[in-house]
């Protein structure tokens, strides 16, 4: 199909929605990405961009640009809290492709940065916070909260975990809580006490803890997420220092130290959400991708790549596609089954003694068997 005589909406200017404004503009489509905030700012912490992602990036043309600001690394360590190994990993895919491809580390804001930077210029629009969509079959129209109507041939909801688009055409469910709070922040290499040595990332497990440590040496850093059981579903929950003490209690002394010298202020904290499978995508003019569609909890480390995946697969859909609605089925079709299940792996993250611990007699709904 020749996209280039279509009008193409991306709400969201995430991971996913940057990516397949990219992978579109690349084929002459006509792009526009509509952002509610009023600048693109990522918080958290750092990310691994697997094998497949970094060799689509390097289809796009866009490899240097995210290598830059970026560490390949070619293994990943599990050990138990207080450092013994359980497990030690090459990155699976890095033989794959024709060139060794090694999973990057890199802090989400520099990758959302790298993103942007490689579209054109006056693609992405700030300030466009999505109020309705009206699906009119052949086309859509979008109405944001600044007064800005706008109609495409083709809608693209990548608009996230809360994602409006969802809500209005395809799903009313809300977001799961996981039973989880994820405690994220760069600091130094130099406060490190030690810990950034190479470019691996290193997982340390606990009774109901997890401590992730991802370094970003490019920039000196060290990205330091703890994930830990804990009933609170706010979605930014209050968190001192002595109760994320707590959460680390009995782990190698060196992350111990880590979190009692951390500035709290600068720590993102979050309880941690995914959605139920989504039964259908798409529509004939509308289609939801990343996280929109199939928001998964971070256990795999799979969710910025899921998106990025889907930027690729629905950009190649609608070119290999004699139409929109047969090019939106395909890429479900494409996609679906793999996201369901990373969804589903993503979501048996505990044992079930941990479980009982904080929730006697109840699990978190993330942690039921799912119904699909």
């Amino acid at each position: 199909m020749d996209i280039t005589n279509l009008k193409i909406a991306v709400v969201g200017a995430g991971y996913g929605g940057a990516a397949v404004a990219k992978g579109l503009s690349l084929q002459g489509a006509d792009v526009t990405v509509y952002e509610q905030a009023s600048e693109i700012h990522e918080v958290g912490a750092g990310i691994g961009l697997r094998p497949s992602t970094m060799d689509l990036f390097r289809r796009w043309g866009i490899f240097d640009a995210i290598a830059k600001v970026s560490s390949p690394s070619d293994y990943f360590e599990i050990l138990t809290a207080t450092g013994d190994p359980i497990a030690k990993d090459s990155w699976p895919g890095m033989d794959d492709f024709e060139v060794k491809t090694h999973t990057h580390l890199i802090h989400r804001g520099d990758f959302i940065d790298a993103l942007t930077g490689v579209l054109p210029e006056g693609m992405v629009r700030l300030g466009h916070k999505l109020e309705s969509i009206e699906d009119r079959g052949a086309g859509a129209v979008l109405r944001f909260t600044n007064g800005a109507t706008v109609e495409a041939d083709l809608v693209i909801g990548a608009d996230g975990i809360k994602s409006t688009v969802r809500k209005q055409l395809f799903s009313a469910q809300e977001p799961v809580f996981s039973g989880e709070h994820a405690y994220r922040v760069v600091i130094s290499a130099d406060d490190a006490c030690g810990m950034v040595t190479d470019d691996n990332l290193r997982m340390y497990i606990g009774r109901g803890t997890k401590v992730y440590l991802l370094p970003l040496r490019h920039r000196n850093g060290l990205s330091f997420d703890v994930t830990a059981l804990d009933p609170d579903s706010t979605w930014n929950p209050t968190v001192t220092k002595d109760d994320l003490l707590a959460k680390v209690e009995g782990f190698d002394e060196r992350i111990v130290n880590i979190a009692r010298d951390l500035d709290m202020d600068k720590v993102n904290v979050r309880a941690v959400y995914d959605i139920d499978p989504v039964d259908t995508w798409h529509t004939d003019s509308v289609v939801l991708m990343g996280d929109s569609a199939h928001a998964m909890l971070h256990h795999q480390g799979q969710g910025a790549n899921s998106a990025i995946m889907d930027a690729g697969a629905l950009a190649d859909a609608l070119v290999e596609a004699d139409s929109v609605p047969a090019a939106l089925a395909l890429f479900q079709a494409t996609r679906k089954p793999v996201t369901d299940e990373l969804q589903r792996i993503s979501r048996h993250g505990w044992t079930e003694d941990e479980l009982e611990d904080v929730f006697p007699g109840q699990k978190p709904a993330a942690q039921q068997p799912s119904a699909h």
